[in-house]
């Protein structure tokens, strides 16, 4: 059966869901919480469903209400503030922000801002600016993606001015952090080092940025789990170093966790991080078994709950397709590797690259039109530097002292990550581009599926007692049994 818990939080999750496909409305609420009569024993999770519907709507009405979008076209005068760090292309600097007033009228309504590449460095997260543009409408492709965000304009600044800074305690954190985790770097292996440690990839080249997606890299350019597991786990070890209490050093790291995801920013996959994370650390101290699949479903709820159309997101989905991946394919190759030449932590990095890739394949070609061919042995050659890249960078950032020693001793982590990218990346057929390949590519997956779920299954059959086992092939065609 499945579990009460489960049971209740998928069906809150899918009410937050059900808005991206039909609004709410009171006649076929009414109609599903009529269901809720007919079955006492699903009445709550009937209820959790309506209600997240409800909820879910809400949020949607107030994510598509927009206030200056009438006004497309118009040039006016704004105050507003930077939400993100800007993304430099070759002409010019895009940054999400919120308007806070337009022509002396207040408004709180999130924009792209578009600001024209000059000698003047763009300006930080947290800024507060006063800016003379034109409201404009997003481009084609970026109108869905845009709007999913809350922003229904695109801003172009023809003046800027810095009125102040914000300086709020997530601002502070990603400033403090970008500038501590890599002192007396720059150029290409800071911002590999940024990349990492912060999900920023603005300071990459266009041509690096593309051998990380050819190669399957890309991922770790986006604050994973993994980037929490480092952080929740030196915290704690250094507060049990210094002597502290369980409590305390658990504390610490949940401190650790939360300060973490206010440096880095609200991504999907950052939330999702921080929530598995903070509950995993939760339930060691409370001494209970971590349900990894629960943690997985409440973080799921906090983003919907936020941001319904979060589902549609590509790194919401990719999240938690590859997190899903790692909990039920990547034990099964595991165990399928088991009796080979294979060392354990070569096992592991290939099973938790070819689930991650084969759950994220559909998606990254339904987003992007690409799939990277060679993301296994990409991933086995980038693993070793991953996690001594994230320690160091920390390292570098609570210890001043030692900083640009640890600095020059990631930059060359930082390099080999970036050579990995380049190599792997540039591979002839390193990406699947044509419809042809990549059905392909699908079928051969279904066929080598089919075998591997055969042979585990003819291997479970071998290991029942011959009591249990199924009759033989010979006795089910009538043969005479021995």
């Amino acid at each position: 059966m499945i579990r009460r818990a489960y049971l209740l939080s998928s069906s809150l999750a899918l009410g937050l869901v059900a808005p991206n496909l039909v609004r709410f409305a009171l006649a076929p609420a009414a109609v599903v919480l009529a269901a809720a009569l007919l079955s006492p024993r699903l009445a709550l999770a009937i209820v959790l469903l309506v209600g997240g519907w409800w909820w879910g709507s809400l949020r949607l009405r107030e994510l598509d209400r927009s206030a200056l979008r009438p006004l497309v076209g118009t040039a006016g005068i704004a105050v507003l503030e930077v939400k993100e760090p800007p993304r430099i292309g070759r002409f010019d600097v895009r940054v999400r922000s919120t308007v806070l007033r337009w022509d002396g009228a207040r408004e709180h309504e999130p924009v792209l801002l578009e600001l024209p590449r000059g000698r003047r460095p763009p300006p930080p997260q947290g800024a507060r600016l006063r800016v003379i543009g034109t409201l404009r409408a997003p481009p084609d492709d970026e109108r869905d993606w845009l709007r999913f965000h809350g922003a229904h304009v695109v801003l172009c600044a023809s003046t800027v001015r810095v009125l102040r800074v914000r300086g709020g305690l997530a601002d502070r954190l990603h400033a403090w952090l970008a500038r501590a985790s890599a002192p007396g770097l720059d150029g290409e292996r800071r911002a590999v080092i940024e990349g990492v440690v912060l999900g920023e990839d603005g300071g990459l080249s266009d041509g690096l940025r593309q051998r990380f997606r050819a190669s399957g890299l890309y991922h770790l350019l986006a604050v994973s789990g993994g980037n929490v597991i480092v952080v929740a786990g030196g915290a704690a070890g250094i507060a049990f170093l210094l002597g502290a209490t369980r409590l305390v050093a658990e504390l610490a790291a949940l401190g650790a966790i939360g300060g973490y995801v206010l440096a880095v920013g609200p991504q999907p996959s950052v939330l999702r991080a921080g929530v598995v994370g903070a509950l995993g650390s939760l339930a060691w101290l409370t001494g209970r078994q971590r349900d990894r699949w629960y943690a997985l479903l409440v973080a799921a709820i906090a983003l919907l709950a936020w941001n319904p159309y979060t589902v549609r997101d590509p790194g919401f989905q990719l999240s938690f397709a590859a997190v899903a991946a790692i909990f039920t394919l990547a034990p099964r190759i595991e165990r399928a590797l088991e009796g080979y030449p294979v060392p354990k932590p070569v096992a592991q990095g290939v099973a938790l690259s070819t689930a991650c890739g084969a759950a994220t394949a559909p998606i990254s070609w339904w987003h992007f039109h690409a799939v990277p061919l060679v993301t296994v042995p990409a991933n086995l050659a980038a693993a070793p530097v991953v996690t001594p890249l994230l320690a160091l960078a920390l390292l570098a950032a609570i210890v001043p002292p030692a900083g640009p020693l640890l600095a020059q001793l990631n930059g060359w982590c930082a390099w080999y990550l970036a050579g990995c990218a380049r190599f792997f990346g540039g591979l002839p057929g390193a990406q699947i581009r044509s419809p042809a390949a990549a059905a392909a590519l699908a079928a051969g997956l279904l066929l080598v599926a089919s075998y591997a779920w055969r042979r585990a299954a003819e291997r479970a059959q071998a290991r029942l007692p011959p009591a249990r086992q199924r009759p033989s092939e010979d006795r089910a065609r009538g043969a005479p049994a021995a």
